[in-house]
């Protein structure tokens, strides 16, 4: 793939500059024209209610049964800590099986656990490290349910429309967070927190009822689908190798570590700093979501009047402040309002976070990169919490708040030396240029290593322009899946370039191509532009045999190997199959 992380500045700064003025900034509200995403979306808000009604219950309860303020702060930490933990396997289901039945079995999981936890807290059997327990397997469901529902986005909307609507379910989660918590408060107050998370179970159904119905487009595949292992490790091997995404990861960590600080302690501002009740966290967490409204509704003009980079850095400014004015004492209404700014800023960061990830990867693995991105950015938080949590407990609420705007401060300053590339409309789509070619030898699919050579015919004149498409091709060959790759020039033949490299089996070979996309076609024509031959390159397809291994017969099998052994397998193809072409 070309990165846009390997364009010149020139070609970035051309980027930007199209992407502000093109067509001027689309609706935000565009993506509610498509039917699937509005339904979904409406009974996903209906669950957002439940979820935050829930976290008000969960963090009362929680200073209710223990004075101690790492234990509340542990709260935020509990749940955020299996999409630490799991977020990858999750990210890997995600991309292996129907993600509508993905997010149906969370939501299932998740109605389970709330209705035991309200079960146990009516019966005033919860003690701290139970109500801890509970609400990491409530996190266990939502960090299943994470990348499915993030990656089957792309599964609702047109590609244009998924910015937008990556802000709108942002919003989802804002406009109960605008209400949610201070009717969260109430509830607390006048029914106690069991009646909390039995409302919270009960808004699992209607989501549940909506994802049964829909019917998203099943993408056929005529591979085996890859064990979780493999998957979980191309998953990592694509995101390493993505510049782009390990640049976000980078960021959204820093932006959880020092953002997490007013969420987590939270409770105890209104507690110690405000000196109010549940009602009054309530109020805070309400302030707080309609600046997330707020932030949603404005992200496209906000990206339509500045780069991603600059959107970012304010963003992390603008917590600074929320952080560092939270924790003044006795300031109740401009406590109040810094939550405004505090919850535009969050939805404007994660949002342009989460778009960059989607619009780096392809479909075969954005479950997997979102997942990532998620551990990355909830890692963040999870320490966040904790390291929040005991400088409040030694210090102060206020110490530990100055130092979290600390914290932000120096994530958006990092910005200055590892900048967001502008988000740009790479063509992502499976290239589906390359046929799986005949073979004279009969292989089965785990059968392998498979060696693959490649002949370029260079000119001197040309060889740095090849030695960098070459690095190029040599990154994008490695991220779909390639191993031992290797550059070789001919000592004979000095205009002669060889590029090798392995895949484990021939399913897996066949695989690796099929990740080609158009972005990554643009590298392979840099390559063959710069042959000189009088045909194509030559492509050489092998199969690695061990020399003691026994034969009985041609073209027996070899258990112990896995593969079909032939003394004829060493050689190179015949002439018919050396005129498959490179993709």
């Amino acid at each position: 793939m070309v990165e846009p992380h390997a364009h010149t500045t020139e070609d970035i700064a051309a980027i930007e500059d199209a992407a502000r003025h093109q067509d001027g900034p689309s609706s935000s509200l565009a993506p509610f024209r498509h039917t699937v995403y509005r339904n979904i979306w409406i009974a996903n808000l209906a669950s957002n209610f439940g979820t935050l009604i829930q976290a008000v219950g969960a963090s009362w309860l929680m200073t209710s049964i223990t004075p101690s303020a790492d234990m509340v702060a542990l709260v935020q930490a509990s749940t955020n800590l299996p999409v630490v933990l799991f977020a990858l396997l999750a990210g890997a289901i995600s991309d292996n099986f129907d993600r509508r039945w993905v997010m149906i079995t969370a939501q299932g999981t998740m109605f389970v656990f709330s209705v035991a936890l309200a079960v146990f807290a009516y019966g005033g059997w919860i003690t701290p490290w139970m109500l801890l327990g509970f609400t990491f397997l409530i996190g266990c469901g939502s960090a299943l349910n994470g990348p499915a529902w993030q990656s089957s986005v792309g599964d609702m909307v047109p590609r244009a429309d998924l910015p937008a609507a990556v802000a709108l379910n942002s919003m989802a989660f804002n406009i109960a967070r605008s209400v949610g918590p201070a009717i969260g408060g109430a509830i607390v107050a006048t029914a106690g927190a069991s009646m909390a998370f039995l409302i919270n179970a009960l808004s699992y159904i209607g989501l549940i009822g909506v994802l049964a119905r829909w019917r998203a487009p099943k993408v056929e595949s005529l591979l085996p689908r890859e064990t979780m292992v493999m998957a979980m490790g191309a998953g990592l091997r694509y995101v390493a190798m993505s510049p782009n995404i390990v640049i976000v990861l980078v960021r959204s960590f820093m932006f959880g570590l020092g953002a997490i600080a007013v969420m987590a302690l939270m409770p105890l501002m209104a507690r110690d700093l405000i000196h109010g009740g549940p009602l009054t966290y309530g109020l805070l967490l309400g302030f707080f979501g309609v600046g997330a409204v707020i932030g949603a509704l404005a992200s496209s003009r906000a990206r339509y009047r500045l780069s991603v980079e600059w959107l970012v850095r304010l963003s992390f400014l603008g917590f600074a402040v929320c952080s560092a004015v939270s924790g003044l004492e006795g300031m109740t209404p401009l406590v109040m309002a810094v939550q405004v700014i505090g919850g535009a800023c969050w939805v404007l960061a994660l949002s342009t976070f989460n778009v960059t990830v989607q619009l780096s990867a392809p479909r075969w693995v954005v479950g997997r990169a979102l997942a990532l991105y998620q551990v990355a950015t909830f890692g963040g938080m999870t320490f966040g919490s904790w390291l929040w949590g005991t400088l409040a407990e030694h210090y102060g609420v206020t110490t530990a708040l100055q130092w979290a705007a600390v914290a932000s401060l120096i994530g958006g300053a990092i910005g200055f030396l590892y900048a967001l590339p502008q988000l740009s409309m790479l063509n992502l789509d499976p290239w589906s240029r390359w046929k799986e070619p005949e073979i004279a030898v009969p292989i089965e699919p785990r059968s392998g290593p498979i060696v693959v050579t490649i002949e370029y015919i260079i000119d001197e004149k040309d060889v740095i322009a090849f030695l960098r498409a070459m690095a190029e091709r040599k990154r994008v060959r490695r991220r779909d899946g390639a191993r031992h790759w290797q550059l070789l020039r001919d000592l004979a033949d000095a205009r002669l370039w060889v590029e090798r490299y392995h895949s484990p089996t021939w399913v897996e070979y066949v695989r690796q191509n099929q990740r080609v996309t158009h972005a990554d076609a643009v590298v392979w024509e840099r390559v063959r532009a710069l042959h000189r031959g009088a045909k194509p390159p030559r492509v050489h397809r092998m199969i690695e045999r061990q020399t003691a291994a026994a034969h009985h017969g041609n073209g027996t099998s070899d258990s112990r190997a896995g593969t079909l052994v032939n003394p004829a397998l060493a050689d190179p193809l015949p002439p018919a199959a050396e005129k498959n072409r490179v993709p």
